[in-house]
C-alpha cells in the first residue's frame, strides 16, 4: 500500500509538471498555420480577433504536417512533413506535404504528373483542367476545384498510431509482469489499477458476472485509446484526434455494432415485439426502440466526446490568446502572466476531463452492451 501511494504521488507530480511545461511551451510557440496566409502576411504575428479565431480554428483541424515551433520574426515554421496519399482523376498520387508551396496568389498548391492540387484549410482539392489557381465564390468556396479522396498520413493518424504503439508496449509490459509473479513490477504496477478499475467498476456491474469477460478487450481498448489520445492533445504536438468528428463516429459505430450483434434473444424480442403491451402499439414501440439503439445511443456517445474535447481545446487556446487581446490594456508582462495562470488552471482541469471522457464513453458502452446481452427472467 505504501509503495502504491508513492507511485500515485509520483504520477500526480509528473502530470502537474508536464502540464506546466505544456502551457509554457504553448505560450512560447507561435501560430502553426500551414495555409494561414493572413498570419504569414504579417510575419506570422497574430494581432487581431479575426486572426486569433482563424488560428484557433486551424489548431482544432487535422493537418498534413507537424509544426513544432514558428519563428515570430521570420514566420519560418520548424517541424516535419507527412506523406500525402490522394486519389485523383488521374490515379493515386504520393508525395510529401513539404512539396506544397505558395503560388503568386498565396494559395498552397502542388503539381504532380499533370494534376494540380491545392490545400485549402487543410483539405486537398484537385483543380479543374486548365486552371492554374483557385477561384472562390462569395462564401469562399472553391468554384474551379473538387475534393479528392484523401488517404494521407495526417497528424491525427500519427496520433492514433502512436497511441496504438504506447498501448502495445504498456500491455506487453503488464503481461510480462504477470509472468514473473502474481504482483506485477515496474510500469505494469501503474497499469494494473486502471485495468482492475475498468473490470470491477465498469464491466462487471453493467454487463454482468457471466458475460463481462467477452467484452473486456474492447472496453479496455476504448478506455486507454481515448484517454491516451486526450492526454496527447495537451502536449505541444497539437494532437486533437478525439476532437475530429470522424474518429468519434467510428468509435460510436464500433460500440453500436458490438451490442447489436451481441444482442440476446430476449433483447430482440423486447425490442421488436415488446411483450406486455397492446399489440397495436408494438410496431410503433419497435421503431422507437430501433431508432434509439441504431441512432440515438451511438450519436450520444460520439457527440459527447467530440464536443467536450473540442470545447476544452478551444477554451485553452482562447485563454492563451488573452496575452494578445489584453496586451494594450494591461501591458505585455501582465497580460502574458494572466494568460499563463488561467491556461495552466484550465490545463489541469483538462487532465481530469481527459480521464472523465474516457470513463464516460467506456461506461456508456458497457451499459448499452449490458442491456443487449441481459437475460430476462420469465415467470
Amino acid at each position: 500500500m505504501k509503495s502504491m501511494n508513492t507511485v500515485q504521488k509520483s504520477i500526480k507530480g509528473m502530470m502537474l509538471f508536464a502540464v506546466m511545461l505544456v502551457t509554457v511551451f504553448t505560450h512560447a510557440s507561435g501560430g502553426h498555420g500551414e495555409d494561414n496566409h493572413d498570419s504569414e502576411a504579417h510575419g506570422n504575428q497574430i494581432d487581431t480577433a479575426e486572426e486569433i479565431r482563424g488560428y484557433i480554428k486551424h489548431h482544432l483541424q487535422d493537418s498534413h504536417d507537424f509544426v513544432l515551433y514558428t519563428d515570430g520574426a521570420t514566420g519560418k515554421h520548424y517541424g516535419f512533413s507527412l506523406p500525402v496519399i490522394v486519389s485523383t482523376s488521374k490515379g493515386m498520387k504520393f508525395f510529401m506535404s513539404s512539396e506544397f508551396h505558395h503560388n503568386d496568389d498565396g494559395h498552397v498548391v502542388v503539381e504532380k504528373d499533370g494534376v494540380k492540387l491545392a490545400k485549402i484549410h487543410s483539405k486537398i482539392y484537385e483543380l479543374n483542367e486548365g486552371s492554374v489557381t483557385v477561384e472562390f465564390d462569395a462564401d469562399h468556396h472553391a468554384t474551379n476545384a473538387h475534393k479528392v479522396i484523401d488517404l494521407s498520413i495526417t497528424k491525427s493518424v500519427v496520433g492514433m498510431l502512436l497511441t496504438a504503439l504506447l498501448m502495445f508496449l504498456g500491455f506487453s509490459s503488464l503481461a510480462r509482469g504477470y509472468k514473473k509473479g502474481a504482483i506485477p513490477t515496474g510500469f505494469a504496477r501503474v497499469l494494473e489499477p486502471l485495468v482492475i478499475y475498468v473490470r470491477d467498476e465498469i464491466a462487471r456491474p453493467n454487463i454482468g458476472e457471466k458475460k463481462y469477460r467477452k467484452f473486456m478487450s474492447f472496453l479496455l481498448t476504448v478506455f486507454f485509446f481515448i484517454w491516451i489520445l486526450n492526454l496527447l492533445g495537451l502536449t505541444p504536438l497539437g494532437f486533437n484526434v478525439t476532437g475530429q468528428i470522424a474518429v468519434t463516429v467510428c468509435l460510436g459505430l464500433f460500440t453500436m455494432f458490438i451490442y447489436m450483434f451481441s444482442g440476446s434473444k430476449d433483447f430482440w424480442q423486447h425490442t421488436l415485439w415488446m411483450p406486455g403491451v397492446p399489440v397495436v402499439l408494438r410496431p410503433i414501440l419497435a421503431v422507437i426502440e430501433l431508432v434509439g439503439f441504431v441512432l440515438i445511443k451511438p450519436f450520444s456517445l460520439l457527440v459527447r466526446l467530440y464536443a467536450n474535447i473540442t470545447a476544452g481545446h478551444f477554451v485553452v487556446m482562447s485563454l492563451i490568446a488573452l496575452m494578445i487581446t489584453m496586451k494594450a490594456a494591461f501591458g505585455p508582462v501582465a497580460s502574458t502572466g494572466m494568460s499563463l495562470v488561467l491556461s495552466l488552471f484550465i490545463s489541469i482541469i483538462e487532465i481530469l476531463v481527459a480521464f472523465l471522457q474516457a470513463f464516460i464513453f467506456t461506461m456508456l458502452s458497457s451499459l448499452f452492451i449490458g442491456m443487449a446481452v441481459e437475460e430476462h427472467e420469465h415467470h
